[in-house]
């Protein structure tokens, strides 16, 4: 018993320090490492896997609208980055810079990519060329770096792991289309997925991509009120293509320049997971994109016939579809009970001498710790039935908890009130100006997460300026 609590003791309670349970989470559930390269992470085997199923979920939501997958280089050259102003001064104090090849001093130094427009953009100058050529719909799956200064695991690494989406089309058009597309795509995919509700929206001129014409986002809420931005679309209208010469010959016989989109996703989003589901047991991992959906765990295993009757349920399990393991190692079914927890796998069932006589099994769920008593002929079709209902109902406890943490703030003495006391989303009207959204970020400490899809009318003016406003906008304090 003294090690079954010390387990579960190693895990800071999150109401005591959120920060610290979030790290005590990612560390005993051994999602990561440390590296002796500052910044950067080892992911760990638990962790590797959930990016495995992400990855996997959203490539087959990508391919069905048409997406192909493609790898570019991950060195550009510094006069290809400089080629977009914008761009390349959104980016330059996060890059880092190759200056030599072997022991020689390169010609031109490289960066390593902290994302990859311009190549994109350098290869379809040289790739497209008559509105035959269109639309190009690429993605590629891919690190980046960029030299953060504050770094935690999965939130904020120098190294990180994503997809970057990169299109090409004939009409503004067809890329904004292509941009809300993925947008929802993304939207329909956590929610589904790994059941996190999300508001979509656009971001404020300042909050944009460098280099965009416009960025949608899809923003979530933590369990400590924080937001996280999710998920980007952007469109990049024609200034990419203006700056690199990307051009076709349209079908009048005349040179149009094409149009541009960008929109990606990252390691991040297990963060996501983390914070929206975990608990101070540990990890709480959504049934679709848990990598162990069920953990067979039996009970005084020494006993004849119990392990053999085990990995029979465990197999049973496998050919109907859900990802299952035994647990069959020598420590204690309290430990491993706790370490099924720990490890945040959606059910565990427990198989004893007792529960083979009576010819049933008990299923626990790891986000209520309900224990359901199910015979063994209909275990298979039981565990299926309780994931659905365990996704469903995280998905809604998520959505509840959001709810119960947006706040609607009238007057500016209200905003900052809440933006002191109550962690969560504010909803106020904004007049346009980046100059009242700068204000609040000195004075409130927040920051605009996006200007919703969805408008409401809280008042007629701004927050800030009293002038008349023109959205409705979501801000917070975010990682």
């Amino acid at each position: 018993m003294a090690k079954e609590k010390k387990l579960v003791e190693s895990i800071t309670s999150m109401e005591e320090d959120f920060a610290q349970w979030y790290t005590d989470v990612v560390k005993k559930a051994e999602l990561t490492d440390y590296t002796s390269v500052k910044g950067c992470m080892v992911i760990k085997p638990a962790g590797y896997a959930i990016w495995e199923n992400i990855q996997h979920e959203l490539d087959r939501r990508f391919k069905e609208t048409g997406v192909e997958n493609v790898y570019l280089p991950m060195l550009i050259p510094e006069s290809l980055l400089q080629k977009e102003k914008d761009h390349v001064e959104g980016f330059a104090p996060e890059v880092a810079w190759v200056t030599h090849g072997g022991l020689e001093p390169l010609q031109e130094r490289m960066c390593v990519r902290p994302t990859s427009e311009t190549l994109f953009c350098d290869f379809y100058a040289n790739d497209i060329h008559s509105y035959r050529d269109l639309p190009k719909v690429y993605n590629q799956w891919c690190s980046v770096m960029r030299w953060e200064k504050t770094t935690r695991p999965f939130l904020r690494s120098r190294e990180f792991l994503w997809q970057e989406g990169h299109t090409a089309h004939a009409t503004a058009e067809e890329a904004e289309a292509r941009t809300i597309q993925m947008l929802n795509v993304y939207a329909d995919f956590c929610e589904e997925v790994l059941a996190i509700p999300v508001i979509k929206g656009r971001k404020t001129d300042k909050e944009k991509f460098a280099g965009a014409e416009a960025t949608y986002t899809i923003e979530s809420l933590m369990h400590d009120g924080k937001a996280l931005q999710s998920g980007t679309s952007h469109n990049f209208g024609d200034g990419f293509a203006k700056a690199f010469d990307i051009q076709y010959t349209d079908k009048d016989n005349t040179l149009k320049y094409v149009h541009q989109t960008s929109w990606g996703m990252t390691t991040r989003m297990i963060g996501a997971i983390i914070m929206v589901h975990g608990d101070n047991s540990g990890l709480v991992l959504p049934p679709h994109i848990a990598p162990v959906q069920a953990m067979v765990i039996p009970i005084q295993q020494k006993k004849e016939g119990v392990l053999d009757k085990a990995a029979e349920v465990k197999e049973a399990l496998v050919k109907s579809g859900i990802r299952a393991r035994m647990d069959d190692s020598d420590k204690s079914p309290g430990w491993k009970f706790s370490e099924s927890e720990m490890r945040g796998i959606p059910v565990r069932i427990e198989l004893g001498p007792k529960d083979i006589e009576a010819g049933q099994a008990v299923i626990v769920r790891r986000d209520t710790r309900e224990k359901i008593a199910v015979s063994l002929e209909e275990l298979n079709s039981k565990v299926a039935e309780v994931l659905e209902t365990m996704q469903k109902d995280m998905l809604e406890r998520a959505r509840a908890h959001r709810e119960a943490h947006t706040y609607t703030a009238k007057t500016l003495e209200e905003f900052k009130d809440i933006a002191e006391n109550k962690p969560g989303f504010i909803k106020a009207m904004w007049c346009g100006d980046q100059a009242c959204e700068d204000a609040l970020k000195e004075e409130a400490g927040v920051t605009s997460r996006c200007i919703p899809f969805k408008q409401e009318e809280i008042t007629c003016e701004c927050i800030y300026c009293k002038k008349p406003a023109k959205a409705m906008v979501y801000w917070g304090k975010a990682y």
